[in-house]
């Protein structure tokens, strides 16, 4: 008997590899998956590491109405051709794309994760079209899954979808976190010795971590910003930046650039495949991104023991708890976000309270075998719905 096909579609391979590792794996136990992004090493990874088909259609994350075009048509072709009984996408161009072309193709089940809405920072003209494009993916989508429940309040706030379409797995995420793979005891002593003299880090620092793309709708501004003058009254201090630059989408303003280049306490690794041993050297997470779906870096840091420091914006404020596994603070605030890093510098009794918290909260709500098990249920019983009205 034949199984059941199901049809995974990204924006960029990296989505499929790194934010949605080992579901493609675990899921191929019950259906036969089929990944689809733009081409790329990780796409090429994805087909080893999980064990699945993989087809390349380039998909381009600005607005280009010819691109879109045609990564329509072949996504069109493709589903024609692949006939599955469900196409499940991620990421907003993906999304509007990969729901379009299974509508048009009637596929029975078609299901969209809302992962973040970065339409929220947008204005005018471009907001108009964005709110239109976001309608139009919801519409054509059988079921919405926002990754956390304050993106679902959105969602209904701006009447993108009727409340009946729309469902939180869980807790929310859109995978959970390995907290078996996310535990100190996974680093090594020689890993961390290593990793500290490689950056200099002396056992006297305390540092700080930032994991992310190194943008200013990550708040990277207000971070550096604020770490500038806790490195003036505590000179103890580092900064770790775990990320890619993405100057071409997203810059940083000018005395940002500034003070990374002049800022010996500022430490800006690049892109980390592992980043693990980069948590384990820090005391802390700092987290003060504008906007997001359900964020893995605060998940990731908490499974390891870190006290979080993150923005009042919903799957941050989902994931800590204020005064119990972290600090929450207002987005766009530098001071506000520069008196939280000093005061759990300072105040070793309550940072040692929060980080006792961080991993069991983490288990408790997140543990990635829970989520996907929740997904597969989902994938069940929307495939039974489908069939009751064919």
């Amino acid at each position: 008997m034949n199984k059941i096909k199901l049809i995974r579609i990204t924006t960029v391979p990296i989505s499929l590899q790194i934010l949605l590792r080992g579901q493609h794996r675990y899921m191929s136990q019950f259906f036969e998956v089929i990944g689809i992004s733009s081409s790329g090493k990780a796409l090429e990874k994805v087909a080893i590491e999980e064990g699945i088909k993989t087809i390349q259609v380039e998909m381009s994350r600005s607005i280009s109405p010819l691109k879109d075009i045609i990564s329509l048509w072949q996504l069109y072709k493709i589903i024609q051709k692949e006939k599955p009984e469900i196409v499940h996408t991620h990421t907003p161009k993906a999304g509007t794309l990969g729901m379009l072309a299974a509508w048009l193709c009637r596929v029975p089940v078609r299901m969209h994760i809302v992962a973040g809405l970065p339409l929220l920072e947008a204005t005018g003209l471009k907001r108009i079209l964005l709110d239109f494009v976001e309608k139009l993916t919801y519409t054509c989508a059988t079921k919405v899954y926002p990754n956390s429940f304050g993106l679902k309040d959105i969602i209904l706030q701006n009447n993108y979808c009727p409340a009946s379409k729309i469902h939180v797995i869980g807790n929310g995420s859109s995978n959970g976190i390995d907290t078996s793979y996310f535990s100190t005891e996974q680093v090594q002593p020689e890993t961390i010795k290593k990793l500290k003299g490689e950056y200099k880090i002396a056992i006297k620092d305390f540092v700080y971590v930032f994991i992310g793309r190194l943008v200013a709708d990550k708040g990277i501004n207000e971070l550096v910003t604020a770490f500038n003058v806790v490195y003036q009254k505590h000179p103890s201090a580092k900064l770790l930046l775990v990320g890619p630059r993405e100057s071409e989408l997203d810059p940083l303003n000018n005395e940002t650039e500034q003070i990374l280049k002049n800022n010996p306490a500022i430490i800006c690794t690049g892109f980390q495949q592992d980043v693990r041993s980069f948590l384990a050297v820090s005391n802390v997470l700092v987290f003060p991104s504008y906007r997001e779906g359900f964020p893995n870096v605060p998940m990731q840091a908490g499974a390891m023991g870190l006290p979080c420091i993150v923005t009042n914006i919903n799957g941050c404020n989902e994931i800590i708890q204020d005064n119990v596994n972290g600090i929450i603070i207002p987005p766009k605030d530098a001071f506000a976000l520069e008196n939280a890093m000093i005061e759990l510098l300072d105040n070793s009794e309550k940072r040692e309270r929060l980080a006792r918290n961080a991993r069991p909260l983490i288990v408790e709500r997140y543990e990635q075998q829970m989520i996907w098990q929740l997904i597969k249920q989902e994938y069940d019983e929307q495939l039974i719905a489908a069939l009751r009205y064919q």
